[in-house]
C-alpha cells in the first residue's frame, strides 16, 4: 500500500528494535523484545500518530546488505505482532541494505513498505561499499508476489561517502531512482538526527513527480520550514527523551510534534 496515495502527508515513527538475538548488544528474549516494540507503537498511536515503521537500529556494527536467519524471524514475528495488534500502515527497515530481507520480512508481516538504500548509484557507507540493487530488488518483488508493498528509497543517503558519484547532483540521482520504479525517495541529512539540505529538497521536488520523504533530522521546531517540501517525515531520535536514539520516548516531544503538523496540515 502507497501511504501517499490520498496525497496526504505523513509522519512514520520510528520504532528502534532493541538488539536482536546473534548481535553484539544483545540482552533480551524475541519476546521481551516485541514487548517493548509493541508498547512503543502504542505509546505512538495514542499520541495520534498513524504510521509506524520498525528498525533493527541497535544491531550495531551492521552487516553489509545481509542478515541471518535469526535477524529475519525476529523482525517478522514484532511487524505481524504490531499489524495485527494495530492495523495501521506500518513498514520495516533492515539494517544495512538488507533490502530483500526486508521486504520478505514485509510479505510474511503484512507490512505496507520498506526504507531501502543503496537502490540506485553505488556509494561507501560504514559497512562497505554498497551497490545498487534496484533490478534485482524489484525482480525478487514480482517473485514472491509482493507488488502492493511499497519500496522508498534513500538517496545520498547519511553516514555515508558519495564521492564516487560527485559528479551526478541528488536531482539526478532521484531521477534515476524514479525511471527504476522507486514508489517514493528519501533525502537525509549527513547523519541521524542531522536536518536535510534545504536546496536539495527544493530540487528534487522540482525534478521527480514521486513522493519526497525527508528522512532525518525533523523537529517540531523546524516542521514548519520543511513542512511544504515534503510528502512524508520519518521522525526516530526526536521522539526520544533528550532527543537521543538510544533513549526512552518521550510522550511531550510527540505531542509537540503532532500538534505542530496537525496545525500546519489543517
Amino acid at each position: 500500500m502507497n501511504i501517499f496515495s490520498n496525497k496526504q502527508k505523513q509522519v512514520i515513527a520510528m520504532i528502534h528494535v532493541p538488539a536482536l538475538p546473534g548481535t553484539p548488544a544483545n540482552k533480551l528474549s524475541v519476546n521481551n523484545i516485541l514487548d517493548i516494540c509493541l508498547n512503543e507503537a502504542e505509546i505512538y498511536l495514542s499520541e495520534g500518530i498513524k504510521v509506524l515503521a520498525i528498525e533493527n537500529m541497535h544491531d550495531t556494527p551492521y552487516l553489509l546488505r545481509k542478515v541471518g536467519p535469526e535477524i529475519v524471524s525476529a523482525m517478522t514475528i514484532i511487524g505481524q505482532s504490531i499489524k495485527q495488534k494495530f492495523n495501521i500502515p506500518c513498514g520495516i527497515q533492515i539494517l544495512a541494505g538488507a533490502n530483500k530481507e526486508a521486504l520478505a520480512v514485509a510479505k510474511a508481516a503484512g507490512l505496507d513498505f520498506i526504507r531501502a538504500e543503496g537502490f540506485v548509484f553505488a556509494h561507501v557507507a560504514d559497512e562497505g561499499i554498497f551497490q545498487s540493487d534496484a533490478g534485482e530488488l524489484l525482480r525478487y518483488r514480482k517473485l514472491i508476489n509482493a507488488e502492493d508493498i511499497c519500496i522508498y528509497t534513500d538517496i545520498k543517503k547519511k553516514h555515508s561517502s558519495h564521492s564516487i558519484t560527485a559528479d551526478t547532483d541528488i536531482a539526478e540521482t532521484a531521477k534515476a531512482a524514479e525511471f527504476f520504479n522507486s514508489d517514493g525517495v528519501i533525502i537525509t541529512g549527513i547523519a541521524t538526527g542531522k536536518s536535510a539540505n534545504v536546496d536539495e529538497l527544493v530540487s528534487v521536488r522540482k525534478s521527480v513527480k514521486l513522493p519526497v520523504i525527508i528522512g532525518s533530522g525533523m523537529t517540531s521546531e523546524n516542521l514548519p520550514e520543511y513542512f511544504n517540501m515534503a510528502d512524508g517525515f520519518i521522525v526516530g531520535s526526536y521522539f526520544k527523551k533528550e532527543g537521543y536514539w538510544k533513549n526512552e520516548l518521550d510522550r511531550e516531544r510527540i505531542k509537540k510534534f503532532v500538534a505542530s503538523f496537525e496545525f500546519l496540515n489543517s
